[in-house]
């Protein structure tokens, strides 16, 4: 069965991001996440629902002229 939860670290990882970032994302409430003991477990779909509103964001936004893709 396939971990329902990843660490931050992972989560950096999968998003070429460092870790401080990760942490700012999940801080921020971009990510949702629990704390378990001392450690920040963000689940796997929160994370793919995360990865989904940033490409939708990016699209509206290449759209719309306010970002450029060069």
């Amino acid at each position: 069965m396939p971990a329902r939860f990843v660490q931050i670290a992972d989560v950096a990882e999968t998003l070429n991001i460092s870790a401080r970032q990760a942490y700012g994302l999940v801080s921020s409430g971009e990510l949702p996440a629990i704390k378990v003991g001392k450690s920040w477990r963000v689940e796997v779909a929160e994370l793919e629902n995360y990865i989904q509103r940033a490409y939708a964001d990016t699209r509206t936004r290449v759209e719309s002229g306010t970002i450029d893709v060069d």
